[in-house]
């Protein structure tokens, strides 16, 4: 397998933007049918677009955004390995200064 991330945006708030683009327009295309006909279906291909595909596209892609830099998958021999990357973070020592600890 490969390490594909098609679906995940740069950041957690981009990604959250789209959906709300993409479901408004989708719930709009039919919603608005009664008031301005079949020109409102137009909206359908605009939230399509928004959300790459299909409400479960935009969900996968939300968990691959939330995850990224956070787990690394690896595959030798055919055999694959999800684990946590280890992330530096601070702490902050008695005079609230904050130093860096790597985390195990």
């Amino acid at each position: 397998m490969t390490d594909d991330r098609r679906f995940a945006s740069t950041s957690v708030p981009r990604h959250l933007v789209r959906g709300a683009v993409g479901l408004g327009a989708l719930i709009g295309s039919v919603a608005l049918v009664p008031v301005f006909g079949l020109g409102s279906l137009l909206l359908a291909p605009v939230g399509l677009l928004a959300l790459r595909g299909c409400p479960t596209c935009w969900a996968i892609g939300l968990m691959q955004t939330i995850s990224m830099g956070r787990l690394r998958r690896s595959c030798t021999d055919g055999r694959c390995e999800l684990t946590v990357v280890a992330r530096a973070r601070s702490h902050q020592d008695a005079n609230g200064s904050a130093t860096p600890v790597a985390t195990p």
